[in-house]
């Protein structure tokens, strides 16, 4: 799918008010913001909530970005921000949570529990990149425009990460993981 018009115009038009420029910024931006989110929080729901802050707040500070090309990895920061304030306004919830879980379900053994378990583990900046690529389906070449990194650093976090995954799921009893 490509995009009709380059993300500094629709910047610059949302800045003069265009609010059809800033709801394709959202459209374009929402599914990785929300995945930016989930690799912070590990819950799909309160990522979309810190998500949805994000924009709200990049709708205010949009006149104050100062470089219209780098929209995406300023709104990546606005969104990390927002989510580790999710965080910690549901921290009590989500202890109680846990609790709940523990006594209700077995212990983690099932493939599902055993891959969160392990993402935790990794780096937050190698699980924003495994988020991106494999939960949100993003290019390379997207992932850089969000993060505002390369795509050389993107593969080099990739591969790190996978390593990193698949020694942990190694130590959990899984036998055929591939890095």
């Amino acid at each position: 799918m490509t995009q009709s018009k380059p993300d500094n115009v629709l910047v610059e038009r949302a800045i003069a008010g265009d609010g059809d420029s800033f709801t394709e910024l959202c459209r374009r931006y929402y599914g990785a913001m929300v995945a930016v989110a989930d690799a912070i929080l590990g819950d799909r729901h309160l990522a979309e909530d810190a998500a949805q802050q994000a924009f709200a707040k990049a709708a205010v500070k949009l006149p104050n970005l100062k470089e219209a090309e780098k929209f995406g990895s300023w709104l990546a920061a606005i969104c990390r921000n927002a989510a580790r304030d999710v965080g910690r306004a549901n921290a009590a919830f989500r202890g109680r949570q846990e609790l709940t879980r523990e006594a209700t379900h077995p212990a983690p053994g099932e493939d599902g529990e055993a891959v969160r378990a392990a993402l935790k583990q990794l780096e937050p900046d190698a699980r924003e990149v495994i988020y991106l690529r494999f939960y949100d389906g993003l290019s390379y070449e997207r992932i850089s425009e969000v993060l505002g990194i390369s795509e050389q650093a993107i593969n080099g976090r990739l591969r790190r990460a996978k390593r990193k995954l698949a020694g942990l799921l190694r130590r959990e009893g899984f036998d055929e993981v591939v890095a």
